[in-house]
């Protein structure tokens, strides 16, 4: 069988006639935000054989017009790098920032965390956890040791009361954190419940701001407020982020979902700065 000769990489056939020059390029931002994504992008860069002159360091706020990373190489590996390295810095970046828009609202308090990373394909997962602690926000309801007993495992394990039996031997040095969605009994008495068998964190995971205000006047009521923390979450908003902030209840933590796992790419672009032919000598800058 007669061997064929292996297809070039279109961007080397295009470059083929300047392949002995050296191009410096810089990313751009092109608008402002938060920076994530660096230390894959680095890596990215530096397994492609691109020399890696500078980077700004992961979570550095940028401005538009800001040069984020700059390197060099063949025309062919620019070329390239401008797809792959503006591919793993947007999208984090655009997480990163979206999740310091919400910190940067709520202030001090409440706490802002996103979970939705855990609904993500396992390849994305790390990059967007990073993005979000880098813009100022967490990514989990409690900090470990916690148990999150979510409504299914409750369904399953045949209650809330049940649920927390169910894990009475991780409970004594566990945070337990129970989410209530109002499918076994109103929110009320769940909330009520999970505080009596021991939750140190009622999750109110129903995006109806009328239900956690409930759930907090009730438990107040009843004496059993200062015992636990409150977690709201839903498809929620800046604006509504602002309102629940001048809430008299004071909840505690507010759970961010599509607004900041699913926030928009910041916009950056590629730049040439120069191309130095075979002598070093400068062609363009």
């Amino acid at each position: 069988m007669e061997e064929t000769e292996s297809p070039l990489d279109p961007k080397e056939e295009i470059f083929g006639t300047i392949a002995d020059k050296r191009v410096t390029a810089a990313i751009i931002a092109g608008d402002d935000g938060i920076l994530s994504g660096t230390a894959a992008a680095a890596a990215q860069a530096e397994e492609s054989g691109l020399a890696v002159e500078g980077m700004l360091e992961e979570g550095s706020e940028i401005k538009k017009g800001d040069e984020i990373a700059r390197f060099s190489g063949s025309p062919a590996q620019v070329a390239l790098a401008e797809e792959y390295l503006i591919g793993l810095l947007a999208k984090p970046s655009g997480v990163a920032t979206a999740a310091a828009g919400f910190v940067k609202v709520a202030g001090k308090k409440p706490k802002i965390v996103c979970i939705a990373w855990s609904k993500m394909p396992p390849a994305q997962q790390e990059a967007v956890r990073r993005a979000i602690t880098s813009g100022g926000a967490a990514c989990s309801i409690a900090a470990d040791p916690c148990v999150y007993l979510d409504k299914n495992a409750i369904e399953m394990l045949g209650g809330i009361k049940e649920s927390i039996e169910a894990i009475s031997s991780q409970a004594a040095a566990s945070t337990i954190v129970v989410q209530l969605s109002g499918t076994s009994s109103s929110i009320i008495k769940e909330a009520v419940e999970a505080a009596e068998c021991g939750a140190g964190i009622l999750f109110v995971d129903t995006g109806v701001p009328l239900d956690f205000m409930e759930a907090a006047f009730e438990l107040e009521r009843a004496g059993m407020r200062k015992k636990v923390k409150i977690a709201f979450g839903g498809d929620l908003d800046l604006k509504e982020v602002r309102s629940i902030k001048k809430d008299k209840f004071g909840i505690e933590i507010i759970a961010i979902g599509s607004a900041i796992a699913d926030a928009p790419l910041l916009d950056m672009h590629l730049e040439i700065v120069a191309i130095e032919d075979g002598a070093g000598e400068s062609a363009a800058g």
